[in-house]
């Protein structure tokens, strides 16, 4: 049995709840993302950074009623990665394959 190795972007647990979130909202504003993560801003600013850097999400930044909006939205390949990950826990939870 060889175990399928985890995306390493995935596999950090912040990251992985903003994919998670995305996944089924596919866009949402930075502060639903902030609230529902209770994650500080900085943080959450560093690990969308790194989300987009590999492609997983996109980020249209916006004014809306003079006040600067952060825009994330799952792209395709960030739901195959996910779908992956999925896949690849699966492996770790059930290693007899049955």
């Amino acid at each position: 049995m060889d175990f399928k190795e985890l995306d390493p972007i995935l596999h950090s647990q912040l990251r992985l709840a903003v994919v998670s979130l995305l996944i089924s909202v596919r866009e949402a504003e930075f502060t639903f993302l902030k609230e529902k993560t209770n994650s500080t801003a900085g943080n959450l600013s560093v690990q969308i950074n790194k989300l987009k850097d590999a492609g997983y999400i996109e980020v249209t930044k916006q004014f809306s009623k003079n006040y600067p909006q952060t825009i994330c939205k799952i792209t395709k390949k960030g739901i195959e990665s996910f779908e992956d990950y999925v896949k690849a826990l699966q492996s770790y939870m059930n290693p007899g394959g049955n």
